[in-house]
């Protein structure tokens, strides 16, 4: 069963998420150490790892699937979260030089079609990272967190199906090799934890990343090209002079009379 937006951000307001997203960030950073005049797009669940490039990045936006629901983000700016149809992406053709995918593969329906669509609007020499479960570890196995649900993958297993989907792997890290527990000391050894795990290799890490360029082949003309629609969300009302969010020729358009702050659509949306 995927984790709904709600599981999502109470998982991420726990000391457990606080500390995940903290090693998480750190390793992210560390593979994109700089992302100045790029445009940035987080699908899943990434606002948690976003906010890192805000102000960095020329754009950084967010885009969450219609199973999953969305809140606003960032909560004091701008709006910059859509929800979407992850297999018809409203964006134009390579308009996007970083592509950002976490707790989005494992839980995706049908991981071809979104990862044609990332390939799609990512920009020649773009770049994909993907952050997903490792199948060996024992984030994976347990069901406290969201990387404990959905399909978790083998190093092996993440780089076929980039390879398969036109991408090219070329970097590779791991991350969160303490116990996905609550308890007091755990989460206060969470740094040594990390250190210790980087000399064990991915066998034990919870999480895999995997950086892959986009590779330019040419696309079978029986691939089916669908219209793309955006999916116009309610959302709270934001600070004066945020009225919504134009990318290229595309207007996503938001109705802010709406007073929820957390919007869920039905599990199939046309």
């Amino acid at each position: 069963m995927r984790p709904d937006v709600i599981d999502l951000r109470e998982f991420y307001a726990s000391r457990l998420g606080q500390v995940a997203r903290k090693l998480l960030r750190r390793r992210i950073r560390q593979m994109w150490p700089d992302v100045g005049g790029m445009d940035i797009l987080g699908l899943g669940y990434s606002s948690p790892y976003l906010q890192q490039f805000q102000g960095e990045a020329t754009r950084a936006l967010a885009f969450m699937p219609a199973q999953q629901g969305v809140h606003r983000w960032p909560v004091r700016d701008r709006n910059r979260v859509a929800l979407v149809d992850d297999r018809e992406l409203p964006l134009p053709d390579a308009s996007i030089d970083r592509v950002l995918l976490v707790h989005g593969l494992e839980n995706a329906e049908q991981v071809t079609p979104l990862l044609r669509e990332v390939w799609r609007v990512l920009a020649p020499g773009g770049r994909l990272l993907v952050v997903a479960p490792n199948r060996r570890g024992i984030w994976a196995r347990m069901e406290r967190t969201p990387f404990g649900h959905g399909h978790p993958y083998s190093p092996g297993q993440l780089s076929r199906l980039l390879r398969d989907n036109l991408f090219q792997p070329s970097e590779r890290a791991s991350a969160l090799y303490m116990p996905p527990a609550t308890s007091g000391m755990v989460l206060r050894t969470a740094g040594v934890w990390e250190q210790l795990g980087q000399s064990w290799g991915h066998a034990f890490a919870g999480v895999l990343l995997v950086e892959a360029d986009k590779q330019i082949y040419a696309v079978s003309s029986k691939v089916r090209r669908r219209r793309r629609r955006p999916i116009a969300v309610a959302l709270p009302a934001p600070p004066a002079g945020a009225v919504g969010l134009t990318i290229g020729e595309h207007n996503i358009n938001f109705d802010y009379r709406a007073a929820s702050s957390i919007i869920k659509l039905p599990r199939e949306v046309d």
